[in-house]
């Protein structure tokens, strides 16, 4: 059982934006400072990556926590009402995820996925200077990466250069 009417239900759901959400308009600022050009939410690459950098041969997802069911992330948790409905719907969402990763790799992207929790002030700056390091190195983060953010290092401590 919904704990909303009908209408309030579809005018929440009708505020959900697809595009330019606030995680995303800051990871594309981060970017824009620091030199890069992109392109965005590129609608003949699979999945409509939010960020394409050409250059890199780079394409960045910037997954909502809820709508991509991030494991083990606070912000994911089961709807208590029509959970029949959101059960089908929220894993169809990530094998659909899973399968334009697929085929983006395979036609030989650079896939990134930048979770909404990784953007919270506590941890976005940090997040946003791997992002930056993972474009230019090629290289994913890491476990090691992760160890030593949970035990307070800075890993890059500096911004970006200038592209």
């Amino acid at each position: 059982m919904d704990n909303h009417t009908e209408k309030i239900r579809s005018y929440n759901m009708s505020q959900i934006k697809r595009v330019n959400t606030k995680p995303e308009v800051l990871v594309r600022k981060y970017l824009f400072s620091a030199g890069f050009r992109y392109r965005k939410d590129v609608k003949d690459l699979p999945g409509r990556p939010d960020i394409v950098l050409p250059k890199y041969k780079t394409v960045i997802f910037v997954n909502g926590c809820f709508w991509h069911m991030h494991e083990g992330c606070s912000k994911f948790v089961w709807p208590s009402s029509n959970q029949e409905y959101w059960e089908k719907k929220l894993h169809k969402n990530k094998q659909r995820d899973i399968k334009n990763i697929e085929i983006l790799k395979h036609q030989g992207w650079k896939v990134i996925v930048i979770w909404e929790c990784e953007l919270h002030k506590k941890v976005a700056d940090n997040r946003l200077k791997m992002l930056c390091n993972e474009i230019i190195t090629g290289k994913e983060k890491t476990q090691e990466l992760f160890v030593a953010e949970s035990q307070g290092f800075t890993l890059i401590k500096e911004k970006c250069p200038k592209r």
